[in-house]
C-alpha cells in the first residue's frame, strides 16, 4: 500500500515538427488524458495514503532512534545499552530507507509537474481544464499538511522549553524534537504540494481558438 507507483510517467508531448495529431479534437483528448492522469499521480487518494503512511513510519523509526538515546543516558547495565542499540538499529532501519522513499517522491513531484506545464501549453479547453483544479484533492493534502507543520512548530518549541535537567533531559529532547521535525516537514510537504497544483491550476487559460 506504501509503495511508490511502478507505472511509468507519461513522455513530454513530441516536439512541433514530429507531430502528428489529425486535428484539434484529437490533440485535446490526448492532452486532457494525460493531464488527468498526471494529476491522480500527484494528488490522487494513493498518493494521501503513501505520504501519510511513510509520515508515519519515519516517526515509528525516530521514536525507536529517540528510545535508544535515552536508554543510552540512563545505561546502567549492559542489558541497557544492549536495548538501546536494539532500538537504534531498528529505528535506522526504518529511517533511512523511509527518507530516500520520500526524497524519490519529491523528485517525482517535480517531473509530474514539468509534464502538467508541458501539456498545458499545447493548447487550452476549459469544458475539460476546469476538472483539473481538483479543489477537493488540494484542501485534502492543504488541511492536513497545514495541523502537521503547526503540531510540529509547538513540539519543537515546547519539549526544549518543558526539559528539565537531568540524565535522560537529551534523550527526551532528541525524541521530541524529532518528532516535531517529522511533522513539520511531512506537513510542509503536503502544503507545498497543494499550493503548486493551485499555482500550475490558476495559470490554465482559454486559448485564442476555444471549441
Amino acid at each position: 500500500m506504501l509503495m511508490p507507483f511502478r507505472t511509468p510517467l507519461p513522455p513530454p508531448p513530441p516536439p512541433v515538427e514530429i507531430r502528428a495529431w489529425p486535428d484539434r479534437n484529437a490533440l485535446l483528448v490526448d492532452r486532457a488524458g494525460v493531464l488527468n492522469h498526471l494529476v491522480a499521480r500527484q494528488l490522487g487518494p494513493g498518493r494521501i495514503v503513501a505520504h501519510w503512511g511513510w509520515a508515519v513510519l519515519l516517526a515509528t523509526g525516530w521514536a525507536f532512534v529517540g528510545t535508544a538515546f535515552i536508554a543510552f543516558t540512563e545505561a546502567l547495565d549492559v542489558l541497557s545499552m544492549l536495548f538501546g542499540l536494539v532500538c537504534l538499529v531498528i529505528g535506522l532501519g526504518a529511517v533511512v530507507p523511509t527518507a530516500v522513499a520520500i526524497v524519490a517522491g519529491l523528485r517525482k513531484d517535480a517531473r509530474i509537474r514539468r509534464l502538467l506545464v508541458q501539456w498545458a501549453e499545447l493548447d487550452s479547453h476549459p469544458a475539460t481544464d476546469a476538472g483539473l483544479r481538483a479543489p477537493g484533492l488540494s484542501l485534502a493534502w492543504l488541511l492536513p499538511g497545514g495541523l502537521m507543520c503547526a503540531v510540529g512548530l509547538f513540539v519543537c518549541v515546547a519539549v526544549p522549553a518543558e526539559a528539565r535537567p537531568g540524565d535522560d533531559t537529551y534523550g527526551v529532547v532528541v525524541l521530541g524534537m524529532g518528532l516535531g521535525l517529522v511533522c513539520w516537514l511531512t506537513g510542509l510537504i503536503a502544503v507545498t504540494k497543494a499550493l503548486a497544483h493551485r499555482r500550475w491550476a490558476l495559470r490554465l487559460r482559454p486559448s485564442a481558438h476555444l471549441s
